[in-house]
Protein backbone atom coordinates (compact mmCIF):
# COMPACT_ATOMS: atom_id res chain seq x y z
CA UNK A 1 0.00 0.00 0.00
CA UNK A 2 2.84 2.38 0.91
CA UNK A 3 4.58 1.64 -2.43
CA UNK A 4 1.38 2.46 -4.28
CA UNK A 5 1.00 5.76 -2.45
CA UNK A 6 4.59 6.69 -3.23
CA UNK A 7 4.07 5.84 -6.90
CA UNK A 8 0.96 8.03 -7.04
CA UNK A 9 2.86 10.87 -5.42
CA UNK A 10 5.75 10.45 -7.88
CA UNK A 11 3.41 10.38 -10.87
CA UNK A 12 1.69 13.48 -9.58
CA UNK A 13 5.05 15.19 -9.22
CA UNK A 14 6.04 14.32 -12.78
CA UNK A 15 2.68 15.52 -14.05
CA UNK A 16 3.08 18.78 -12.14
CA UNK A 17 6.52 19.32 -13.67
CA UNK A 18 5.17 18.61 -17.12
CA UNK A 19 2.26 20.99 -16.57
CA UNK A 20 4.71 23.61 -15.30
CA UNK A 21 6.94 23.24 -18.35
CA UNK A 22 3.93 23.41 -20.62
CA UNK A 23 2.66 26.53 -18.91
CA UNK A 24 6.11 28.10 -19.12
CA UNK A 25 6.33 27.35 -22.85
CA UNK A 26 2.85 28.75 -23.37
CA UNK A 27 3.82 31.89 -21.49
CA UNK A 28 6.99 32.17 -23.55
CA UNK A 29 5.05 31.83 -26.77
CA UNK A 30 2.52 34.39 -25.62
CA UNK A 31 5.24 36.86 -24.59
CA UNK A 32 7.01 36.38 -27.93
CA UNK A 33 3.92 36.79 -30.06
CA UNK A 34 2.91 39.83 -28.02
CA UNK A 35 5.92 41.63 -29.47
CA UNK A 36 4.22 41.70 -32.88
CA UNK A 37 3.08 45.23 -33.64
CA UNK A 38 5.30 46.80 -30.98
CA UNK A 39 6.28 50.34 -31.97
CA UNK A 40 9.64 51.84 -31.00
CA UNK A 41 9.39 55.60 -31.03
CA UNK A 42 11.94 57.75 -32.82
CA UNK A 43 12.91 59.20 -29.43
CA UNK A 44 14.24 55.77 -28.37
CA UNK A 45 16.64 55.60 -31.33
CA UNK A 46 19.79 57.69 -30.97
CA UNK A 47 19.93 58.83 -34.60
CA UNK A 48 17.19 60.39 -36.75
CA UNK A 49 14.47 57.97 -37.92
CA UNK A 50 10.69 57.86 -38.02
CA UNK A 51 10.70 55.09 -35.43
CA UNK A 52 10.47 51.34 -35.86
CA UNK A 53 7.77 48.69 -35.84
CA UNK A 54 7.98 44.97 -35.17
CA UNK A 55 6.35 43.05 -37.99
CA UNK A 56 6.37 39.61 -36.37
CA UNK A 57 7.28 37.77 -33.19
CA UNK A 58 7.43 33.98 -33.54
CA UNK A 59 8.51 31.40 -30.97
CA UNK A 60 10.78 28.85 -32.66
CA UNK A 61 10.79 25.55 -30.80
CA UNK A 62 13.99 23.66 -30.14
CA UNK A 63 12.62 20.77 -32.19
CA UNK A 64 11.60 22.77 -35.27
CA UNK A 65 13.12 21.28 -38.41
CA UNK A 66 16.46 22.88 -39.28
CA UNK A 67 16.77 24.76 -35.98
CA UNK A 68 20.12 24.16 -34.26
CA UNK A 69 19.82 27.08 -31.84
CA UNK A 70 17.43 25.85 -29.17
CA UNK A 71 14.19 27.61 -28.36
CA UNK A 72 14.09 31.31 -29.18
CA UNK A 73 11.80 34.16 -30.16
CA UNK A 74 12.39 35.39 -33.72
CA UNK A 75 11.57 39.09 -34.04
CA UNK A 76 11.56 40.89 -37.38
CA UNK A 77 10.64 44.42 -38.31
CA UNK A 78 11.51 47.69 -40.00
CA UNK A 79 13.13 50.96 -39.01
CA UNK A 80 11.51 53.79 -40.92
CA UNK A 81 13.51 56.59 -42.55
CA UNK A 82 13.16 60.30 -41.89
CA UNK A 83 12.61 60.92 -45.59
CA UNK A 84 9.54 59.01 -46.74
CA UNK A 85 11.17 58.38 -50.12
CA UNK A 86 14.29 56.77 -48.61
CA UNK A 87 14.44 52.99 -48.14
CA UNK A 88 13.44 51.52 -44.81
CA UNK A 89 15.79 49.29 -42.81
CA UNK A 90 14.99 45.68 -41.96
CA UNK A 91 16.20 44.08 -38.73
CA UNK A 92 16.05 40.75 -36.93
CA UNK A 93 16.50 40.19 -33.20
CA UNK A 94 16.53 36.66 -31.78
CA UNK A 95 15.70 36.21 -28.10
CA UNK A 96 16.76 32.87 -26.57
CA UNK A 97 14.50 31.36 -23.94
CA UNK A 98 17.63 30.81 -21.83
CA UNK A 99 19.39 34.18 -22.04
CA UNK A 100 22.97 34.75 -20.87
CA UNK A 101 22.36 38.52 -20.40
CA UNK A 102 24.52 39.37 -23.42
CA UNK A 103 23.76 40.90 -26.82
CA UNK A 104 25.72 40.13 -29.97
CA UNK A 105 25.21 42.34 -33.02
CA UNK A 106 26.50 40.89 -36.29
CA UNK A 107 27.73 42.75 -39.38
CA UNK A 108 27.03 42.43 -43.09
CA UNK A 109 29.17 42.31 -46.22
CA UNK A 110 29.82 44.06 -49.52
CA UNK A 111 27.35 46.90 -49.97
CA UNK A 112 25.02 45.20 -47.44
CA UNK A 113 21.45 45.07 -48.81
CA UNK A 114 20.36 41.73 -47.35
CA UNK A 115 19.20 40.88 -43.85
CA UNK A 116 21.77 39.59 -41.38
CA UNK A 117 19.57 37.17 -39.43
CA UNK A 118 21.95 36.39 -36.57
CA UNK A 119 20.98 32.72 -36.74
CA UNK A 120 24.31 31.38 -37.95
CA UNK A 121 27.98 31.50 -37.07
CA UNK A 122 29.66 34.78 -36.16
CA UNK A 123 32.93 36.14 -37.50
CA UNK A 124 35.41 33.35 -38.15
CA UNK A 125 33.80 30.96 -35.68
CA UNK A 126 34.83 27.29 -36.11
CA UNK A 127 32.22 24.68 -36.98
CA UNK A 128 32.93 22.94 -33.68
CA UNK A 129 31.61 25.92 -31.69
CA UNK A 130 27.82 26.29 -31.25
CA UNK A 131 26.22 29.36 -32.79
CA UNK A 132 25.93 32.38 -30.46
CA UNK A 133 22.14 32.09 -30.24
CA UNK A 134 22.49 28.48 -29.07
CA UNK A 135 24.95 29.71 -26.44
CA UNK A 136 22.39 32.09 -24.99
CA UNK A 137 23.21 35.37 -26.73
CA UNK A 138 20.51 37.64 -28.03
CA UNK A 139 21.59 38.14 -31.64
CA UNK A 140 20.76 41.12 -33.81
CA UNK A 141 21.39 42.13 -37.40
CA UNK A 142 20.10 44.41 -40.12
CA UNK A 143 20.31 44.98 -43.85
CA UNK A 144 22.53 48.09 -43.71
CA UNK A 145 19.62 50.38 -44.48
CA UNK A 146 18.44 49.13 -47.87
CA UNK A 147 17.51 46.05 -49.90
CA UNK A 148 19.55 45.32 -53.01
CA UNK A 149 20.97 42.57 -55.16
CA UNK A 150 24.11 40.59 -54.30
CA UNK A 151 27.61 41.97 -54.76
CA UNK A 152 28.08 45.66 -55.45
CA UNK A 153 24.74 47.03 -56.53
CA UNK A 154 25.36 50.66 -55.64
CA UNK A 155 22.09 52.19 -56.75
CA UNK A 156 20.93 52.60 -53.16
CA UNK A 157 23.69 55.17 -52.58
CA UNK A 158 21.97 57.73 -54.80
CA UNK A 159 19.76 58.29 -51.74
CA UNK A 160 21.57 60.35 -49.08
CA UNK A 161 19.89 58.76 -46.05
CA UNK A 162 20.57 55.26 -47.37
CA UNK A 163 24.21 56.18 -47.93
CA UNK A 164 24.57 57.44 -44.36
CA UNK A 165 22.97 54.26 -43.06
CA UNK A 166 25.42 52.14 -45.01
CA UNK A 167 28.34 54.32 -43.98
CA UNK A 168 27.78 53.86 -40.26
CA UNK A 169 24.33 54.86 -38.96
CA UNK A 170 22.65 51.46 -39.40
CA UNK A 171 24.93 50.12 -36.64
CA UNK A 172 23.47 52.47 -34.03
CA UNK A 173 19.88 52.24 -35.23
CA UNK A 174 19.73 48.44 -35.11
CA UNK A 175 21.46 48.45 -31.72
CA UNK A 176 18.96 50.84 -30.18
CA UNK A 177 15.94 48.95 -31.52
CA UNK A 178 17.43 45.68 -30.24
CA UNK A 179 17.75 47.18 -26.76
CA UNK A 180 14.09 48.20 -26.75
CA UNK A 181 13.03 44.71 -27.84
CA UNK A 182 15.20 43.13 -25.14
CA UNK A 183 13.62 45.40 -22.51
CA UNK A 184 10.14 44.51 -23.74
CA UNK A 185 10.85 40.76 -23.53
CA UNK A 186 13.15 40.35 -20.52
CA UNK A 187 12.49 43.60 -18.58
CA UNK A 188 16.22 44.29 -18.29
CA UNK A 189 19.09 45.52 -20.43
CA UNK A 190 21.97 43.26 -21.47
CA UNK A 191 24.93 43.10 -19.12
CA UNK A 192 27.35 43.05 -22.07
CA UNK A 193 27.04 44.09 -25.72
CA UNK A 194 29.38 42.94 -28.50
CA UNK A 195 29.74 43.45 -32.25
CA UNK A 196 31.42 40.95 -34.57
CA UNK A 197 31.83 41.24 -38.33
CA UNK A 198 33.97 40.42 -41.35
CA UNK A 199 34.84 42.70 -44.28
CA UNK A 200 32.05 45.34 -44.41
CA UNK A 201 30.91 43.80 -41.14
CA UNK A 202 34.42 44.46 -39.82
CA UNK A 203 34.00 48.07 -40.94
CA UNK A 204 30.74 48.18 -39.00
CA UNK A 205 32.49 46.71 -35.95
CA UNK A 206 35.04 49.53 -36.05
CA UNK A 207 32.20 52.03 -36.45
CA UNK A 208 30.71 50.57 -33.27
CA UNK A 209 33.98 51.07 -31.37
CA UNK A 210 34.82 54.50 -32.80
CA UNK A 211 31.45 56.25 -33.05
CA UNK A 212 29.16 54.38 -30.66
CA UNK A 213 31.66 53.39 -27.97
CA UNK A 214 29.17 53.92 -25.13
CA UNK A 215 27.02 51.08 -26.48
CA UNK A 216 29.62 48.32 -26.82
CA UNK A 217 31.94 46.41 -24.49
CA UNK A 218 33.94 44.66 -27.20
CA UNK A 219 34.18 44.21 -30.95
CA UNK A 220 35.83 41.83 -33.41
CA UNK A 221 36.75 43.18 -36.85
CA UNK A 222 38.02 40.52 -39.26
CA UNK A 223 39.63 41.85 -42.49
CA UNK A 224 37.70 45.12 -42.08
CA UNK A 225 36.77 47.37 -45.01
CA UNK A 226 37.09 50.33 -42.67
CA UNK A 227 38.06 52.87 -45.36
CA UNK A 228 35.60 52.27 -48.19
CA UNK A 229 36.32 55.50 -50.07
CA UNK A 230 40.10 55.05 -50.21
CA UNK A 231 39.91 51.26 -50.55
CA UNK A 232 37.60 51.50 -53.56
CA UNK A 233 39.77 54.13 -55.22
CA UNK A 234 42.60 51.62 -54.96
CA UNK A 235 40.25 48.92 -56.26
CA UNK A 236 39.49 51.09 -59.27
CA UNK A 237 43.23 51.54 -59.77
CA UNK A 238 43.52 47.77 -60.23
CA UNK A 239 40.89 47.92 -62.96
CA UNK A 240 42.61 50.81 -64.68
CA UNK A 241 45.91 48.89 -64.54
CA UNK A 242 44.57 45.82 -66.32
CA UNK A 243 41.91 47.34 -68.59
CA UNK A 244 43.63 50.46 -69.96
CA UNK A 245 44.76 50.44 -73.61
CA UNK A 246 42.05 47.94 -74.56
CA UNK A 247 43.15 45.50 -71.89
CA UNK A 248 46.83 45.29 -72.81
CA UNK A 249 47.69 44.62 -69.17
CA UNK A 250 44.85 42.21 -68.48
CA UNK A 251 45.86 39.10 -66.51
CA UNK A 252 43.91 36.05 -67.58
CA UNK A 253 43.36 33.23 -65.06
CA UNK A 254 46.22 31.34 -66.72
CA UNK A 255 48.59 34.33 -66.55
CA UNK A 256 47.60 34.97 -62.94
CA UNK A 257 48.37 31.36 -62.04
CA UNK A 258 51.88 31.33 -63.48
CA UNK A 259 52.63 34.46 -61.49
CA UNK A 260 51.16 33.32 -58.17
CA UNK A 261 52.68 29.83 -58.56
CA UNK A 262 56.10 31.45 -59.01
CA UNK A 263 55.58 33.48 -55.82
CA UNK A 264 54.67 30.37 -53.87
CA UNK A 265 57.59 28.35 -55.16
CA UNK A 266 60.04 31.06 -54.09
CA UNK A 267 58.47 32.04 -50.76
CA UNK A 268 56.79 28.96 -49.29
CA UNK A 269 59.97 27.48 -47.68
CA UNK A 270 61.03 30.77 -46.06
CA UNK A 271 59.14 30.07 -42.84
CA UNK A 272 60.80 26.70 -42.33
CA UNK A 273 57.86 24.65 -43.63
CA UNK A 274 57.12 23.82 -47.27
CA UNK A 275 53.39 23.43 -46.84
CA UNK A 276 51.74 25.82 -49.29
CA UNK A 277 51.55 28.63 -46.73
CA UNK A 278 53.73 31.74 -46.95
CA UNK A 279 54.28 33.11 -43.45
CA UNK A 280 57.50 35.13 -43.74
CA UNK A 281 56.20 37.99 -45.86
CA UNK A 282 59.21 40.25 -45.31
CA UNK A 283 61.59 37.58 -46.59
CA UNK A 284 59.27 36.94 -49.52
CA UNK A 285 59.57 40.60 -50.54
CA UNK A 286 63.34 40.17 -50.67
CA UNK A 287 63.43 37.00 -52.77
CA UNK A 288 60.47 37.66 -55.07
CA UNK A 289 59.46 41.14 -56.20
CA UNK A 290 58.68 43.03 -59.38
CA UNK A 291 62.30 42.81 -60.48
CA UNK A 292 62.04 39.03 -60.18
CA UNK A 293 58.93 39.11 -62.31
CA UNK A 294 60.75 41.08 -65.00
CA UNK A 295 63.77 38.76 -65.07
CA UNK A 296 61.99 35.40 -64.80
CA UNK A 297 58.49 35.72 -66.28
CA UNK A 298 58.86 38.21 -69.13
CA UNK A 299 57.99 37.04 -72.64
CA UNK A 300 61.13 37.04 -74.82
CA UNK A 301 60.33 40.12 -76.88
CA UNK A 302 58.05 41.74 -74.32
CA UNK A 303 54.97 40.93 -76.38
CA UNK A 304 52.21 38.59 -75.30
CA UNK A 305 53.22 35.20 -76.67
CA UNK A 306 51.08 32.77 -74.66
CA UNK A 307 50.22 31.64 -71.16
CA UNK A 308 53.75 30.76 -70.06
CA UNK A 309 54.99 34.34 -69.75
CA UNK A 310 53.94 37.95 -69.15
CA UNK A 311 54.14 40.76 -71.66
CA UNK A 312 55.68 44.12 -70.76
CA UNK A 313 52.21 45.64 -70.45
CA UNK A 314 51.13 42.84 -68.11
CA UNK A 315 54.27 43.22 -66.00
CA UNK A 316 53.59 46.93 -65.66
CA UNK A 317 50.05 46.11 -64.56
CA UNK A 318 51.49 43.76 -61.92
CA UNK A 319 53.84 46.53 -60.78
CA UNK A 320 50.95 48.96 -60.42
CA UNK A 321 48.77 46.47 -58.52
CA UNK A 322 51.61 45.45 -56.19
CA UNK A 323 52.64 49.04 -55.40
CA UNK A 324 51.33 51.43 -52.75
CA UNK A 325 48.35 53.36 -54.10
CA UNK A 326 48.32 57.14 -53.63
CA UNK A 327 45.38 59.27 -54.84
CA UNK A 328 47.41 62.47 -54.44
CA UNK A 329 45.65 63.79 -51.34
CA UNK A 330 44.52 62.57 -47.93
CA UNK A 331 41.29 60.59 -47.61
CA UNK A 332 40.04 60.55 -44.01
CA UNK A 333 43.57 61.30 -42.88
CA UNK A 334 45.29 58.63 -45.00
CA UNK A 335 47.11 59.46 -48.22
CA UNK A 336 47.96 55.93 -49.34
CA UNK A 337 46.76 52.34 -49.37
CA UNK A 338 48.98 49.28 -48.98
CA UNK A 339 49.78 47.13 -52.03
CA UNK A 340 47.51 44.26 -52.98
CA UNK A 341 48.99 40.89 -52.00
CA UNK A 342 49.62 39.73 -55.57
CA UNK A 343 53.33 39.12 -54.81
CA UNK A 344 52.74 37.90 -51.24
CA UNK A 345 50.82 34.67 -51.77
CA UNK A 346 47.30 35.74 -52.69
CA UNK A 347 45.97 33.54 -55.49
CA UNK A 348 43.42 35.97 -56.99
CA UNK A 349 41.15 33.05 -57.81
CA UNK A 350 37.92 34.24 -56.16
CA UNK A 351 38.64 37.96 -56.35
CA UNK A 352 40.17 37.49 -59.78
CA UNK A 353 40.88 39.73 -62.76
CA UNK A 354 37.86 38.52 -64.67
CA UNK A 355 37.54 36.45 -67.82
CA UNK A 356 37.78 39.14 -70.50
CA UNK A 357 40.13 41.99 -71.26
CA UNK A 358 37.50 44.75 -71.69
CA UNK A 359 34.80 45.18 -69.01
CA UNK A 360 31.17 46.15 -69.32
CA UNK A 361 29.82 49.39 -67.87
CA UNK A 362 28.54 48.62 -65.30
CA UNK A 363 30.82 45.62 -64.72
CA UNK A 364 29.40 42.11 -64.39
CA UNK A 365 30.60 38.86 -62.82
CA UNK A 366 32.80 38.41 -65.89
CA UNK A 367 34.95 41.35 -64.77
CA UNK A 368 37.52 41.84 -62.02
CA UNK A 369 35.78 41.82 -58.63
CA UNK A 370 37.86 44.58 -57.06
CA UNK A 371 37.20 46.74 -60.11
CA UNK A 372 33.48 46.06 -59.74
CA UNK A 373 33.57 47.46 -56.20
CA UNK A 374 35.59 50.52 -57.22
CA UNK A 375 33.44 51.20 -60.27
CA UNK A 376 30.23 51.09 -58.22
CA UNK A 377 31.59 53.59 -55.70
CA UNK A 378 32.65 55.94 -58.48
CA UNK A 379 29.36 55.69 -60.35
CA UNK A 380 26.84 55.76 -57.50
CA UNK A 381 28.60 57.41 -54.56
CA UNK A 382 31.25 59.83 -55.87
CA UNK A 383 29.98 61.06 -59.26
CA UNK A 384 26.39 59.89 -58.74
CA UNK A 385 26.23 59.37 -62.47
CA UNK A 386 25.12 55.79 -63.28
CA UNK A 387 26.37 56.23 -66.86
CA UNK A 388 29.86 57.39 -65.90
CA UNK A 389 32.80 55.39 -67.31
CA UNK A 390 34.95 54.44 -64.28
CA UNK A 391 38.01 53.77 -66.45
CA UNK A 392 38.16 57.51 -67.14
CA UNK A 393 37.97 58.50 -63.47
CA UNK A 394 40.62 60.85 -62.09
CA UNK A 395 40.42 61.30 -58.28
CA UNK A 396 41.95 64.79 -58.43
CA UNK A 397 38.95 66.07 -60.37
CA UNK A 398 36.60 64.94 -57.58
CA UNK A 399 38.74 65.65 -54.55
CA UNK A 400 36.13 67.67 -52.66
CA UNK A 401 33.44 65.04 -53.19
CA UNK A 402 35.79 62.19 -52.19
CA UNK A 403 36.68 64.01 -48.97
CA UNK A 404 32.97 64.50 -48.29
CA UNK A 405 32.21 60.84 -48.98
CA UNK A 406 35.08 59.71 -46.75
CA UNK A 407 33.46 61.49 -43.80
CA UNK A 408 30.47 59.20 -44.30
CA UNK A 409 32.19 55.94 -45.23
CA UNK A 410 35.66 55.85 -43.65
CA UNK A 411 36.53 55.35 -39.99
CA UNK A 412 40.29 55.56 -40.60
CA UNK A 413 41.28 58.36 -38.26
CA UNK A 414 38.46 58.39 -35.69
CA UNK A 415 40.10 58.28 -32.26
CA UNK A 416 39.56 55.08 -30.25
CA UNK A 417 40.49 56.68 -26.93
CA UNK A 418 36.86 57.00 -25.70
CA UNK A 419 36.36 53.27 -26.39
CA UNK A 420 39.54 52.46 -24.45
CA UNK A 421 38.61 54.67 -21.51
CA UNK A 422 35.19 53.02 -21.40
CA UNK A 423 36.95 49.66 -20.99
CA UNK A 424 36.17 48.41 -24.50
CA UNK A 425 38.27 45.70 -26.16
CA UNK A 426 39.03 45.22 -29.86
CA UNK A 427 40.28 42.14 -31.73
CA UNK A 428 41.48 42.60 -35.31
CA UNK A 429 42.41 39.84 -37.75
CA UNK A 430 43.48 39.80 -41.40
CA UNK A 431 44.85 37.09 -43.66
CA UNK A 432 48.05 37.44 -45.67
CA UNK A 433 46.40 35.97 -48.78
CA UNK A 434 43.44 38.35 -48.88
CA UNK A 435 42.84 39.24 -52.54
CA UNK A 436 39.91 41.56 -51.91
CA UNK A 437 41.17 43.86 -49.15
CA UNK A 438 44.93 44.41 -49.05
CA UNK A 439 46.28 42.80 -45.85
CA UNK A 440 48.50 45.82 -45.25
CA UNK A 441 45.35 47.92 -44.98
CA UNK A 442 44.73 46.57 -41.49
CA UNK A 443 48.44 46.91 -40.68
CA UNK A 444 48.05 50.61 -41.46
CA UNK A 445 44.96 50.94 -39.26
CA UNK A 446 46.75 49.30 -36.36
CA UNK A 447 49.93 51.34 -36.81
CA UNK A 448 47.98 54.60 -37.06
CA UNK A 449 46.21 54.00 -33.77
CA UNK A 450 49.35 52.65 -32.12
CA UNK A 451 51.02 55.97 -32.90
CA UNK A 452 48.11 57.79 -31.26
CA UNK A 453 47.77 55.54 -28.22
CA UNK A 454 51.33 54.49 -27.44
CA UNK A 455 52.35 50.88 -26.84
CA UNK A 456 51.07 50.44 -23.28
CA UNK A 457 47.65 51.94 -23.94
CA UNK A 458 47.28 50.09 -27.25
CA UNK A 459 48.12 46.74 -25.68
CA UNK A 460 45.52 47.36 -22.99
CA UNK A 461 42.60 47.18 -25.43
CA UNK A 462 43.66 46.04 -28.94
CA UNK A 463 44.99 42.74 -30.32
CA UNK A 464 45.76 42.31 -34.02
CA UNK A 465 46.36 38.90 -35.60
CA UNK A 466 47.78 38.61 -39.10
CA UNK A 467 47.04 35.09 -40.31
CA UNK A 468 49.27 33.42 -42.95
CA UNK A 469 47.36 31.56 -45.63
CA UNK A 470 43.97 33.12 -44.90
CA UNK A 471 42.22 34.99 -47.70
CA UNK A 472 38.81 36.71 -47.63
CA UNK A 473 37.06 34.00 -45.60
CA UNK A 474 38.79 31.11 -47.37
CA UNK A 475 42.38 30.45 -48.45
CA UNK A 476 45.25 27.99 -48.40
CA UNK A 477 44.82 27.98 -44.62
CA UNK A 478 41.11 28.54 -44.14
CA UNK A 479 41.56 29.76 -40.59
CA UNK A 480 38.72 29.74 -38.11
CA UNK A 481 39.11 30.82 -34.50
CA UNK A 482 36.82 31.32 -31.54
CA UNK A 483 36.95 35.10 -31.69
CA UNK A 484 33.85 35.76 -29.60
CA UNK A 485 35.02 33.58 -26.70
CA UNK A 486 38.43 35.27 -26.71
CA UNK A 487 36.74 38.67 -26.68
CA UNK A 488 34.30 37.81 -23.91
CA UNK A 489 37.04 36.39 -21.69
CA UNK A 490 39.02 39.58 -22.18
CA UNK A 491 36.07 41.84 -21.40
CA UNK A 492 34.68 39.81 -18.50
CA UNK A 493 37.85 38.60 -16.88
CA UNK A 494 40.52 41.06 -18.00
CA UNK A 495 42.32 38.06 -19.52
CA UNK A 496 44.04 39.59 -22.54
CA UNK A 497 44.47 37.12 -25.40
CA UNK A 498 47.98 36.31 -26.57
CA UNK A 499 48.55 33.54 -29.11
CA UNK A 500 45.28 32.15 -30.44
CA UNK A 501 44.86 28.91 -32.36
CA UNK A 502 43.55 28.90 -35.91
CA UNK A 503 41.92 25.75 -37.26
CA UNK A 504 41.99 24.98 -40.98
CA UNK A 505 38.54 24.05 -42.31
CA UNK A 506 39.67 23.21 -45.82
CA UNK A 507 38.60 19.66 -46.62
CA UNK A 508 42.13 18.67 -47.67
CA UNK A 509 43.69 19.82 -44.39
CA UNK A 510 40.70 19.65 -42.06
CA UNK A 511 41.80 20.08 -38.47
CA UNK A 512 45.26 21.47 -39.27
CA UNK A 513 46.20 24.09 -36.66
CA UNK A 514 48.52 27.08 -36.57
CA UNK A 515 49.29 29.66 -33.92
CA UNK A 516 47.73 33.03 -34.65
CA UNK A 517 50.46 35.44 -33.66
CA UNK A 518 49.92 38.98 -32.44
CA UNK A 519 51.18 41.41 -35.08
CA UNK A 520 53.96 41.83 -36.17
CA UNK A 521 54.96 38.29 -35.16
CA UNK A 522 54.47 35.36 -37.52
CA UNK A 523 54.54 31.56 -37.04
CA UNK A 524 57.88 29.90 -37.86
CA UNK A 525 58.26 26.13 -37.98
CA UNK A 526 60.61 25.25 -35.13
CA UNK A 527 59.80 21.58 -34.78
CA UNK A 528 62.26 18.78 -35.29
CA UNK A 529 62.70 16.73 -38.44
CA UNK A 530 59.69 14.50 -38.76
CA UNK A 531 57.41 16.67 -36.61
CA UNK A 532 54.00 17.36 -38.10
CA UNK A 533 53.46 20.52 -40.13
CA UNK A 534 49.78 20.30 -39.18
CA UNK A 535 50.15 20.98 -35.45
CA UNK A 536 50.41 24.44 -33.95
CA UNK A 537 52.75 23.23 -31.21
CA UNK A 538 55.55 22.85 -33.77
CA UNK A 539 55.48 26.56 -34.64
CA UNK A 540 56.78 29.57 -32.71
CA UNK A 541 55.74 33.19 -33.05
CA UNK A 542 58.75 35.26 -34.11
CA UNK A 543 59.59 38.73 -35.38
CA UNK A 544 61.90 39.37 -38.33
Amino acid sequence: MKTCVLAIVCMAGVLAVRVGIGAERAAGREACEALSGLVVSAAKIGLPTSGARIESGRLVSATEEGNVNGEYCEVKGWIHPVNANSPRMQFEVNLPSSWNRKLLQMGGGGFDGSLVTGLGAEGLQPKSVPHPLKRGYVTAGGDGGHQSGPGFDGRFALDEEALRNYGRESVKKVHDVAIEIIMARYREKPRRTFFVGNSQGGHEALNAAAYYFADYDGVVANYPAYNVALLHLASLNVGQAIYSNDGAGWLSPEKTKILTDAVRKACDPLDGATDGIISNIAACHRVFNIDTVRTTLRCGDGKDSGNSCLSDAQIEAVARIASTYRPGFAVAGADELAPWALLEGARFVVSNFGTRRVPDNPPTTLDALVYTAGAATVKYIITRDPNYDPLKFNPAAYRARIEEVAKILDVTDVDLTPFRLKGGKLILAHGTEDDFIAPGNTDAYYERHLAKQGRAAMDSFVRYYKVPGLSHGFGTFNAKYDDLTALVHWVDGAHAPDVLIGVDENTEHSGRTRPMCAYPRWPKFTGKTGDSLDEARNFTCVVN
